[in-house]
């Protein structure tokens, strides 16, 4: 992609294809310097794209709206960067909430873009942790995702109090009574997702110890069922609907579909890498990068019903 222009104004804006003026991804730094640079809508610049957008379905309309909040998905996205996720990816599932939001917002409720997209960016970001932070969900519930959310910007605070105590690194009676109370859940909850929170990572398999001996980890309790008669015929219908079965379920998609499912999913160059990007097709297609998610989502969900019908 072709580096930010530096105009003034909504020029660097107006351009056949928006999304060029923005780097992929992959040099997040340059991303994120161009975002920087994209220029502010004035009010009646948003209206005017707005309505173009919602009474024509003008698309281009639409990817300025995005272009200029792109900056607001950097800022949003670096709220949650305590949880160990990559920042890119973050970045990534916040601009489809903000295009959720772009999507679904009427210039004639009175209220600008950035107020109403704020909520679709937090709600894409969340979701995104909650299925990928660590093997096991720590939230199921709205008042537990609440809960997720809040404890730890919560115990930061009282770590900065000056009536806390000194190097404390769990809850005090008190303090759980202040969250439960303030976040509307139990007391008891607030414990248990601590709990899980601030439980530490265990090995499976710890490798030698300092004495050369192997160390005794977890998974020396867990049994070998990979000879198991039930286990191999379940490995055997995984090996065939791996091959076979993708292949019949390939045959039932259009050539685009197919083939963005291959660069996507299936292809594996040389060098481990793997095919094209989003954008990348995106471009080659003559599409958004959002519209071609969207054909990839809907060849896997015609895939998966080939596969239930072949298994």
């Amino acid at each position: 992609m072709s580096s930010p222009h530096g105009t003034a104004g909504t020029t660097a804006l107006a351009v056949a294809n928006p999304w060029a003026v923005v780097p992929s991804l992959g040099n997040l730094d340059a991303y994120i310097s161009a975002v920087n640079r994209l220029p502010m809508l004035t009010p009646e610049e948003e209206q005017e794209f707005a309505r173009k957008f919602k009474d024509g379905n003008d698309l281009e309309a639409a990817g300025k709206l995005v272009l200029s909040h792109l900056r607001l998905v950097v800022s949003v996205s670096r709220k949650y960067l305590g949880y160990g996720l990559p920042h890119g990816d973050l970045i990534q599932e916040g601009n489809i909430g903000l295009m959720k939001a772009v999507k679904r917002f009427d210039p004639n409720q009175g209220v600008r873009l950035v107020s109403y997209a704020l909520h679709w960016i937090k709600a894409e970001i969340h979701e995104y942790i909650l299925k990928n932070w660590r093997m096991v969900k720590v939230a199921t519930t709205k008042a537990q995702r609440k809960l997720f959310f809040n404890l730890r910007s919560m115990k930061q605070g009282f770590k900065d109090d000056e009536d806390a105590q000194t190097h404390r690194e769990t809850l005090t009676d008190a303090q759980i009574e202040v969250m439960a109370r303030e976040l509307n859940v139990k007391r008891e909850e607030v414990v248990e997702m601590e709990t899980r929170m601030s439980g530490g990572d265990v090995m499976l398999d710890p490798g030698p110890a300092d004495d050369g001996e192997e160390a005794f980890g977890p998974i020396a309790y867990l049994a070998d069922s990979s000879h198991e008669p039930t286990q191999e015929l379940e490995s055997r219908e995984r090996d065939s609907l791996a091959s076979a079965g993708i292949a019949a379920a390939m045959e039932t998609l259009d050539p685009r579909s197919r083939r963005i499912v291959e660069e996507r999913w299936l292809k594996v160059n040389d060098d481990g890498s793997g095919g094209m990007t989003l954008h990348e097709l995106a471009a080659e297609y003559g599409v958004s990068a959002e519209r071609i998610r969207q054909i990839e989502a809907a060849a896997m969900k015609k895939m998966k019903k080939a596969l239930a019908a072949y298994a």
